[in-house]
């Protein structure tokens, strides 16, 4: 296969691999990038600046080889395809091709380092509305939100104001999970016996899915939720309409709901146990402490170990 045949079945390759995800996204929203809070939208806009200023030297240069292979394909004849270079041409030659990707990254590094920092998922964001605190908790193969001050709990569904800021406490009391709900900004993972934070805050009203974003045992595929945000009225009535159910989260309901099982339908609690997250917390760093009522959940069915 000559240098042409060879550009030529990468060319197809390019095109099929483009088509294909013309086929697969069409008609279908990629929730990447169609964000519904500050910091997705802001994540958003550094994604495209990131790829457009790459892509100003990754498509130059694609072109390039394959103009490079066309200009200089195997011809019948003897003579030379490239002059010997001069001193003088090898260097300034290899100028021009530090020249781009140097310039790319000396752009991008500042940019990257700011937005790290400003999009840090443990700061706060500013706002003059008090922030909701929602208390996550990972288990085998559900989540669990615990609402500490409005007193009630839900499984695989939470809801909140528009234009409010949510703060996330997230924990595990089964494998390591990813927690992520796209259209409102990145993952940020949930562990047994530590807490992490994420802060955000939607912009619009609607029903945004979350998951699990990387793979922890059986049940992963089904371990989904509704993210709902709603206006304030409507969320306070929500919460009246939970504080008021029949179900309570409990110490013993809760050492039943963190069995593993899959697929969970949503369900709501009122709320009972006020220190549940602590103790969830708290029972893998010192499980016979005093402040520890629980035992640590066994952890089953994880991908590449044996824990039967």
């Amino acid at each position: 296969m000559n240098v042409i045949s060879t550009c030529i079945v990468f060319a197809f390759i390019a095109i099929d691999v483009i088509l294909s995800i013309w086929i697969l996204v069409r008609g279908h929203t990629v929730a990447l990038f169609d964000p519904k809070g500050t910091i997705a939208l802001a994540q958003s806009h550094l994604i495209i600046t990131a790829l457009s200023v790459m892509l100003l030297f990754a498509i130059p240069t694609v072109l390039f080889a394959f103009f490079t292979a066309w200009k200089y394909k195997e011809r019948d004849t003897d003579e030379k395809y490239i002059p010997t270079p001069t001193s003088h041409q090898k260097n300034k030659f290899q100028f021009i091709m530090w020249l781009f990707p140097i310039s790319v990254v000396l752009f991008l590094a500042p940019l990257l380092w700011t937005n790290a920092h400003a999009l840090d998922p443990s700061k706060p964001i500013a706002s003059n509305i008090k922030p909701l605190t929602i208390q996550v908790v990972a288990l085998q193969w559900k989540w669990l939100f615990i609402y500490p001050e409005e007193h009630i709990a839900t499984i695989n569904f939470i809801q909140f104001p528009v234009n409010t800021p949510v703060n996330f406490q997230l924990t595990a009391d089964a494998p390591m999970s990813s927690f992520w709900i796209p259209q409102l900004a990145g993952q940020i993972y949930a562990m047994p016996g530590m807490g992490t934070q994420l802060h955000i805050m939607a912009t619009s009203p609607g029903n945004y899915n979350g998951s699990a974003a990387e793979i922890n045992g059986d049940g992963f595929s089904g371990m989904k939720f509704i993210a709902k945000a709603s206006s304030q009225s409507d969320f306070d009535t929500w919460v009246q309409s939970i504080q008021q159910s029949p179900q309570t989260l409990t110490l013993e309901e809760y050492k039943k709901l963190a069995r593993p099982s899959s697929d969970n339908p949503a369900s709501y609690y009122s709320l009972q146990e006020q220190n549940l997250y602590n103790e969830i917390m708290m029972q893998f760093m010192s499980p016979k402490g005093i402040n520890s009522t629980l035992q640590p959940t066994p952890m089953t069915n994880m991908p590449g170990m044996n824990m039967h």
